[in-house]
């Protein structure tokens, strides 16, 4: 029955409050909690979908949970310490956990809870903390802490809109924010928001970065291997060249975590999956050294979103899709939710148990130590809002590092890598020392290095300045954009120029010092326009310099020409040797040069260029996404094809994985990137699934990375090794007489010399040739039946051929020759079969001797080959050819 005072016109909001009130006072109705107590673990009492009662421990982990939290207005009065949730999905509860103060001194507030997945609004609550019995909001004092906690139940057409993949999808992205509402003034004095995940993560950077780390040291160990086991300079370089190159390894690496750095709206997949490669761009959360850059920051933390991300502590009104005050503050709702009602209070005191309101009030003290640790702390100053990737940012705040100190964590890292790397080097110099003098080692093992230890030291640490020309580079130039503190704005200036003005002068000097013998000239050509086809089915343009032309060659469909000029680096010494065997460059440049063909040993200062380039659209273009990424594609998409034109690394393995594999990477990658700008409003499950693909792809290239990396240790060990008569394990041998063969034949830089064909050669078609012939007996030399035509043959074969086999064998063709025939009368029986031998002779003799020539029968079998023989008159004497000399002419 209804209460009078709600009859007839409140009839709605009586039905309203009955659906609400049981989710707003955390309370469960339908299926009221129990607790047991076992020992230190709790147990709470659920229900199965067929009714059946099950005990489920109270410290498990829930299906979807709330983490970090951060302030989204910025001036929020309401100082909260903890604002954590949790979806349990096997008993259908939500938790719910609030703990603050504030400072205004007497207020009544409205609450708002919303859940947000991939952007669309999956579930929220609007109530009176009062009416909930939240008596340290009811109303708001600063003299009262503010605690606040509960069950929430729900049903299954509340979490309707909550997909089943939402559990386990790895990084779902998900927020929960929380807003309070003055009545006094009905204006917004608080927002929070909280992160939700389930658990699910791409991210591990304490496995995945491990892993990576290992391998990276053994691509690093290899590689100096090569370079200190020195027999022979030039044949030195030849095998460094063929090991995997340290600047490829982290070129990939700085190309999958850097992407983070574009100015779109990452999905959360992305920012989670490039966390395990943050230690190699330098970001590597120290908690020490965070709070001394925080000292030399000061308050200045710049702004976040000027690189495209929502900083907690400022204002974010459209968070969420931003609010209404019309939905909030309903009359009726307003009206239905007095704190002077007693008839609700006593309605709903009626529901709870006694049991449960014993729970909930422990609830409030739960933390880490008693079991429950599914919660998150407050996000640190400069941190963007949780669930909220955008940019630079966002890819940091995986890694707690924020975008303010981005600079300054990457810079003294890279620091502490070169004293590392020099420090390393230096020790294993003394470690040979001590083992050479306990006679551990000969006395003569790696006697160059040893020497020249000071010199490999220099070359260490100017090569991993060279390897981390982009890093510093781009992190100078986000310092720039960024607009932080003062004086950390000057240190970056003063690196940028360091590392920009001092590779530019070595870079250049390099290249002086090898060039500046010969001279420069320009040369005319022709630039010829050609339609090819890319894959061998696509068509494709093509452009092909007339002095590059293959002699005799024309194209397959020629489009055009124009003019072209070319200039050409004339040496003035004949007699310099080639840079790869230039001792004294190697030792000086060599750190430069080293891995790079012998034609193109220059492409270091290109690759300079082209870095720099890449550092500018990444950093300097910082906020400006698309700019950035249809910036950058142009880039990328013209050096594609410029170094699979030019092919500039010695070792195979290093053009296939820097050439093709990490330059189409590049531009897919940045291609995809394009669909994030919030400008395409794309869902963001649809941006999750391009993410995805973006994870195959970079991990894809990632794996390669590191089978390229065992290839190359096991490489390196054949070069280190390459003096030693026996090798292990043997199964091995032939591939390292090969790879030895490969280096010999790669390291002259020349192209294949293509055999000379004929110019009039004449197709080779089929064909036969027949070398002898021999006649086999048949059938009728030895049947009667043809016995009697015998003597009625003529032959052709004179008369000494006859009788050179055998007598045994004589006698029985004679006796053959005897039977008669027993052929009917008028049948005629077939010739015998003559060969090319029985007329061999007949085309030498005279004709006078061809008509005196007695005409005999040859018996079957007989060979009639002779060999003629001049006598003193002149008259040609025939001799039959033993059985040896027939069998040898028809082999």
């Amino acid at each position: 029955m209804l209460p009078s005072r709600l009859l007839p016109g409140n009839a709605l909001a009586y039905r309203l409050a009955i659906t609400l009130l049981p989710l707003l006072c955390f309370i469960s109705i339908a299926t009221p909690a129990n607790v047991a107590v076992s020992g230190t673990t709790k147990y709470v009492e659920a229900a199965t979908p067929d009714g059946d009662a099950v005990w489920l421990k109270d410290t498990r982990k829930p299906a979807l949970y709330t983490q970090n939290f951060g302030d989204c207005l910025g001036s929020s009065l309401i100082n909260v310490t903890r604002f954590d949730a949790a979806y349990y999905k096997d008993n259908m509860t939500v938790l719910f956990h609030l703990e603050g103060n504030t400072n205004v001194a007497n207020e009544s507030v409205m609450m708002y809870i919303g859940v947000y997945a991939y952007g669309e609004a999956r579930f929220d609550l609007t109530f009176n903390p009062c009416s909930a019995q939240i008596y340290s909001l009811c109303p708001m004092n600063r003299s009262v802490p503010i605690e606040a906690n509960g069950i929430i139940p729900v049903s299954d057409a509340d979490v309707a809109g909550i997909p089943p993949i939402a559990l386990t999808i790895p990084d779902f992205e998900g927020q929960a924010i929380l807003r309070l509402f003055a009545n006094s003034t009905q204006s917004q004095i608080g927002c929070y928001s909280a992160v939700v995940t389930n658990g699910a993560t791409f991210s591990h950077p304490a496995a995945v970065g491990t892993v990576l780390g290992i391998f990276t040291i053994i691509a690093i160990a290899a590689s100096f291997a090569t370079a200190v086991y020195v027999s022979h300079i030039p044949t030195t370089r030849t095998h460094y060249a063929h090991s995997l190159s340290i600047l490829v390894v982290f070129a990939v690496f700085h190309h999958i975590f850097f992407t983070g750095s574009l100015s779109v709206n990452w999905p959360s997949v992305l920012p989670a999956f490039w966390s395990n490669f943050a230690w190699t761009g330098g970001m590597i959360y120290s908690e020490s050294m965070q709070n001394s850059i925080n000292q030399l920051i000061g308050s200045n933390k710049g702004n976040t979103s000027m690189v495209g991300a929502a900083g907690s502590g400022t204002a974010a009104e459209d968070l969420g899709g931003g609010y209404e005050l019309s939905q909030i503050y309903k009359r009726s709702f307003s009206s239905l939710f007095r704190r002077e009602s007693n008839s609700w209070s006593d309605h709903l005191q009626h529901l709870r148990s006694v049991k449960l309101e014993t729970h909930l009030a422990k609830r409030t003290l739960a933390n880490s130590s008693e079991g429950y640790d599914w919660y998150g702390i407050p996000v640190k100053p400069g941190l963007p809002l949780p669930g909220n990737f955008s940019g630079f940012a966002g890819t940091l705040a995986e890694e707690k590092i924020p975008a303010s100190n981005a600079f300054m964590t990457g810079f003294l890292w890279f620091l502490i890598l070169i004293v590392l790397v020099a420090a390393v080097v230096i020790a294993f110099k003394w470690i040979l020392e001590g083992l050479v003098r306990y006679k551990h080692l000969d006395e003569n093992r790696l006697a160059f290095f040893r020497e020249h230890w000071l010199g490999y030291t220099a070359v260490a640490a100017l090569r991993t300045a060279f390897i981390g020309f982009f890093l510093i580079i781009y992190l100078t130039l986000f310092q720039f954009t960024y607009k932080g503190s003062a004086g950390v704005t000057a240190i970056a200036a003063l690196v940028f120029l360091a590392f920009f003005l001092g590779f530019s002068v070595v870079a250049g000097y390099a290249c002086y010092y090898r060039l500046h013998s010969g001279s420069y000239a320009i040369k005319r050509d022709r630039l010829h326009i050609e339609l090819k086809k890319a894959l061998g089915f696509v068509p494709w343009i093509g452009f092909q310099l007339e002095s590059r032309r293959p002699e005799g060659t024309q194209p397959t469909t020629f489009l055009g020409s124009t003019p072209w000029w070319g200039v050409h680096y004339v040496d003035e010494d004949a007699q310099r040797i080639p840079v790869q065997e230039d001792e004294d460059y190697i030792k000086k440049f060599g750190w430069l040069s080293a891995r790079f063909r012998r034609t193109r040993w220059w492409f270091f200062a290109l690759w300079l260029v082209y870095e720099f380039v890449r550092a500018c659209f990444y950093g300097g273009a910082a906020g400006h996404p698309m700019t950035q990424v249809f910036g950058l594609m142009a880039v990328e998409f013209i050096a594609l094809i410029l170094i699979v034109k030019l092919r500039p690394f010695e070792g195979a393995r290093l053009n296939a994985l820097m050439v093709y594999l990490l330059g189409l990477s590049k531009v897919a990658t940045l291609a995809l990137s394009a669909a994030f700008d919030i400008r395409f409003n794309l869902a963001r499950i649809n941006t999750t699934v391009i993410g995805v693909v973006i994870i195959v792809i970079q991990g894809l290239l990632a794996g390669v990375t590191l089978l390229a990396i065992v290839f190359g240790a096991i490489s390196s060990y054949m070069s280190v090794t390459r003096e030693q008569e026996t090798f292990k394990p043997r199964k091995w041998a032939p591939y390292r007489e090969r790879y030895f063969a490969h280096l010999e034949k790669s390291a002259p830089d020349v192209p294949p010399i293509k055999a000379a064909t004929p110019m009039h050669e004449e197709p080779k078609e089929p064909y036969f040739r027949v070398a002898s012939v021999r006649r086999e007996p048949k059938i009728e030399d030895s049947n009667p039946v043809y016995i009697d035509t015998a003597s009625s043959r003529t032959s052709v074969a004179p008369a000494a051929a006859i009788g050179s086999r055998s007598s045994t064998r004589r006698n029985s063709l004679h006796s053959a020759h005897m039977s008669s025939s027993n052929l009917p009368f008028g049948a005629r029986s077939h010739r015998t079969s003559w060969s090319t031998r029985d007329f061999s002779g007949l085309h030498d003799q005279p004709d006078y001797e061809r008509v005196r020539t007695p005409i005999r029968s040859p018996g079957p079998g007989t060979s009639l080959d002779v060999r003629k023989q001049r006598n003193d008159k002149g008259r040609e004497k025939e001799a039959p050819l033993d059985e040896r000399s027939s069998e040898e002419a028809m082999g």
